[in-house]
């Protein structure tokens, strides 16, 4: 059996922050890297990545997320539709200084019924427009074209917490979509929906970003047996390309009582938005939790002979990294135990 583990930010963002790593356990994990051979590559995106493992192509630029996602949020839309979709999901707007700072729904929560009345009033004033909005999910929203827009947008995981003056659409349309962003963002500056939501003292729903878009793909392949993760888009790549998928389990000692053979994708990314949203303590804590729940029962599985390869695959903001490791390789004396922050490289 072959265990790949993804984790996005298994690094604290800010290299130069090394005090972060002070006092915090984690010998199974120093080990299983130190022992492992390690390759680097440009920084990625969770998105870019899955879609590169299951032999999804961009297009016009993008990685096509919103038609893949559709194979979870409308299945029957994923099997039947031609056009072109992109997300346009709910984001809040702070300005800080002469920053655009954006937050995502790990920001904020949205109901379905606070989405579906928004989206109804902005397809209501901007019906001069060739597309519409569809709230397939609280909080992820989708737009549906015939026309194919030339524009390059960034990830919604990309912009998080930044500046979105440097990511605003590119292309030969961007002004169009900058026009339309801006649009929007009036309709919803005073929307009931929103003075309600800064009465009960919550964020509030200023804009919408644009990103992924794409047509459905022709075909996904994987070269996994199983994919585990919480997240909706492996969930959505596994059921395109046929794939089995499950939720993640509350640890590596439930994952190896039902495992025996294959090649397994496990998405370990609670640590992704304690890293973007810079919560050093949350993102300590949660490490030390995935140490104890993962790491440990897993290094002991594949000293045992229970796991015949293990891959960490950690995306960082600075770099991409690759660690493989065999059980052989874990008694090579040579590859003497380093601390985290040794295996921190940026490309």
């Amino acid at each position: 059996m072959n265990l790949n583990l993804l984790i996005p930010n298994l690094f604290w963002p800010d290299i130069l922050q090394t005090e972060i790593y002070h006092d915090l356990s984690a010998p199974s994990l120093e080990v299983l890297l130190s022992k492992s051979v390690a390759t680097m590559s440009p920084p990625q995106e969770i998105e870019a990545w899955l879609c590169e493992e299951f032999n999804v192509e961009k297009q016009q630029n993008d990685w096509p997320i919103a038609p893949l996602m559709l194979h979870t949020d409308a299945p029957a839309l994923a099997k039947t539709s031609k056009d072109f979709w992109m997300r346009a999901d709910p984001v809040h707007l702070r300005i800080e200084q002469n920053h655009i700072m954006l937050a995502d729904s790990q920001a904020f929560k949205i109901s379905i019924e606070e989405a579906e009345q928004i989206v109804q009033d902005l397809n209501h004033n901007l019906c001069n427009q060739s597309f519409s909005f569809f709230p397939l999910h609280p909080d992820r929203w989708y737009i549906r074209t015939q026309k194919v827009p030339e524009i390059f947008t960034h990830t919604l995981s990309h912009v998080t917490c930044k500046n979105i003056n440097s990511f605003l659409p590119s292309g030969a349309e961007s002004i169009a979509w900058h026009r339309i962003f801006n649009e929007i963002q009036m309709l919803l500056y005073e929307h009931s929906i929103n003075q309600a939501r800064e009465s009960r003292g919550e964020l509030t729903i200023n804009s919408v970003w644009f990103w992924g878009g794409g047509n459905m793909p022709q075909s996904t392949q994987s070269p996994y047996t199983h994919v585990w993760g919480d997240d909706d888009l492996p969930r959505a790549l596994a059921l395109a390309s046929n794939t089995n998928h499950s939720k993640l389990p509350a640890d590596a000692q439930e994952w190896l009582q039902t495992q025996r053979s294959g090649n397994h994708l496990v998405i370990l990314d609670a640590l992704h938005g304690k890293a973007k949203y810079r919560n050093a303590y949350g993102w300590r804590e949660t490490l030390v939790n995935i140490e104890h729940n993962w790491f440990l029962p897993v290094y002991a599985a594949l000293k045992k002979g229970k796991i015949n390869q293990l891959t960490i695959t950690a995306l960082n903001e600075t770099s991409s990294q690759r660690f493989e490791i065999t059980r052989s390789d874990l008694w090579k004396f040579w590859r003497i135990t380093k601390p985290l922050p040794a295996h921190i490289k940026t490309h």
